[in-house]
């Protein structure tokens, strides 16, 4: 081997070409082919495989600031996507460094083989640090991530597919994520060296709204004492009515709210007029908002990670929350009618609400998640006491 050949730096495998024609190139891991999505930055240290499994992430491309992804492998226990549709999380994901043989107990597989399970089409190699302070300049961009083992791109026509791409805003992806058919939950949350187990007893029924709901929410519900019955986002209100819940769970999920609110607000509307206990979380905090009459905007870069700071005016705590969402509810459309409960300590944007004349309250954060580690919990314990209050009071009417 000459002096030059040992220098010689492998050809790219991968690309990541925004639309504006900026071309990065890595090596390929998982999948190959290409997608294209919005390019976003994730701030989490841990959890890489629930982030990629959130299908609140559908149409987008993660980039993990924290350099280290994969080393823990992967297993079938963190996997949050419910849906039938096992390819509804992120399409692609950024990584800095390449991924190392796993090294814990709990790992079945590299988190290469994976991807691959799971169509997510990768990059490493990346300067992460360079791409994320890109997105916090310019905002959130559209690209197309490829991989090809062989090297073979034609980059002029990625670069004019990245350019031509329309973006999340208009998008309705909840129906692309939600499920098929109704069903029913009984799962309970992970205990260590157990796993999870079946819930034995429930005293109240919960129908959740299905606009790509993730499975620790159901199973904090499960553990709160709830049957839960998932139907699809664009189940009516009055089949949702004729299942007789104690309370309406409106779950998180993609795209613009604006877009999934075109026939989702109208439905939730009416779910309002009956007095039923209702709980949002992320999108299903922005169909609430919408429903009261507020407007919802589009983000710059969006709140990504686990590491957010929330005020919950209630309490007047902090909490560490996990959040995932490129659109807010825009606080100064607030109805009179409804209460700003929650805001960010980043920026103000708004995260939380409660219906003043309804049982109704919502979170634009991920309180099933826990960063903090379990700040946000009594959100769930919140809502049963909403139902239980609204069932005391038609039992004594």
């Amino acid at each position: 081997m000459t002096s030059a050949d040992a220098w010689a730096q492998s050809p790219a495998t991968a690309l990541l070409v925004l639309a504006d024609g900026t071309t990065i190139e890595g090596m390929g891991i998982g999948a190959t082919g290409s997608t294209p999505g919005e390019v976003c930055f994730n701030t989490a240290v841990t959890g890489y495989e629930e982030i990629l499994t959130d299908p609140s992430y559908a149409g987008q491309i993660i980039t993990f600031t924290f350099p280290h992804i994969g080393n823990v492998g992967a297993n079938d226990e963190d996997i949050e996507t419910v849906s039938e549709k096992s390819s509804s999380g992120a399409c692609g994901t950024v990584l800095r460094a390449d991924i190392t043989q796993p090294s814990n107990y709990r790992s079945r597989v590299h988190l290469d083989t994976w991807l691959k399970s799971r169509n997510i089409i990768g990059i490493t190699g990346i300067d992460t640090r360079a791409l994320t302070a890109l997105i916090r300049e310019k905002g959130m961009p559209n690209g197309v991530i490829c991989h090809d083992p062989e090297g073979n791109f034609d980059i002029e026509a990625l670069k004019k597919q990245a350019k031509s791409l329309v973006g999340l805003e208009g998008t309705d992806l909840a129906k692309n994520v939600t499920t098929n058919q109704p069903y029913s939950w009984d799962e309970k949350t992970w205990e260590w060296d157990k796993g999870y187990h079946k819930q034995e007893a429930a005293e109240y029924h919960v129908v959740a709204l299905d606009f790509g709901i993730k499975k620790n929410i159901l199973r904090l519900l499960a553990d709160a004492g709830c049957r839960v019955t998932i139907v699809p986002a664009h189940t009516t209100s009055e089949d949702i009515l004729s299942l007789k819940p104690d309370g309406i769970f409106l779950s998180n999920g993609p795209g613009d709210p604006a877009a999934t609110g075109e026939y989702a607000v109208p439905t939730i509307q009416k779910l309002l007029e009956q007095n039923i206990p209702i709980f949002g979380i992320c999108l299903g905090h922005q169909m609430l908002a919408l429903a009261m009459g507020a407007n919802t905007v589009k983000m710059h870069q969006g709140h990504h990670g686990a590491n957010h700071p929330v005020r919950d005016f209630t309490t007047d705590k902090v909490e560490i929350t996990s959040m995932n969402h490129g659109f807010a509810v825009d606080s100064k459309s607030l109805p009179e009618t409804v209460e700003e409960t929650h805001i960010s300590l980043f920026d103000n944007s708004n995260c939380g609400l409660k219906v003043k004349n309804k049982p109704a309250f919502s979170v634009q954060y991920h309180p099933e998640s826990s960063p903090g580690p379990r700040d946000s919990h009594y959100l769930f314990k919140r809502f049963i006491d909403l139902i239980k209050e609204q069932k005391s009071a038609v039992a004594t009417a």
